[in-house]
């Protein structure tokens, strides 16, 4: 029996879950409402503010999707109830980000500015203190979203392991080699 796809998950309160035609579930809270069709032979069941998934048998397939769903539900519901952040600095000497809205600009030391569009689901911050790296903030509702989003601005300009410049989740480590030694 999966360890992840058994364990119960609580229902905050002001979340509501409901369970269409096709396994179609909807996930409705304060902050968003996230959809997410789940396989056809899960049961999915609400029962005094706990929700619970069960297989139909012990098959690879369905022990393979079992924990899958009941993660994805699960990271639904804290999505629309408290959602996710995720916090990247530039690492450079020149670097920077502005943003106008959601459009993200970016210099990142290449001969023109980097342009990317952030959709309407995730919030963009950009912060510039002195003394500190510029930061962007993301939030949204949707940890897949955001992760990918997160994922395409650190591929921009991705952290070099001899200076350490690059774009970086905030508090990421980075394995840094030692550059050229001196010959004799």
């Amino acid at each position: 029996m999966s360890r992840i796809g058994k364990a119960p998950i609580s229902l905050p309160d002001k979340v509501e879950v409901s369970v269409s035609q096709g396994n179609l579930v909807t996930v409705k809270g304060p902050k968003s409402t996230l959809v997410q069709q789940i396989d056809p032979d899960l049961t999915l069941s609400v029962e005094d503010g706990t929700l619970t998934l069960a297989r139909p048998t012990d098959q690879k397939r369905h022990r393979a999707v079992h924990g899958l769903y009941r993660s994805l539900i699960a990271n639904m519901i804290q999505g629309v109830s408290e959602g996710f952040k995720k916090e990247l600095e530039l690492i450079g000497v020149g670097y920077r980000a502005e943003n106008q809205g959601q459009l993200l600009t970016l210099s990142l030391g290449y001969s023109h500015p980097v342009m990317f569009a952030i959709p309407d689901e995730v919030k963009l911050e950009t912060v510039a203190e002195k003394g500190k790296p510029p930061t962007i903030i993301l939030e949204s509702a949707d940890k897949q979203l955001l992760g990918q989003i997160a994922a395409k601005i650190r591929k921009f300009r991705k952290p070099e392991p001899y200076k350490g410049k690059g774009i970086r989740f905030k508090g990421e480590e980075i394995r840094r080699k030692a550059g050229k030694t001196a010959a004799k």
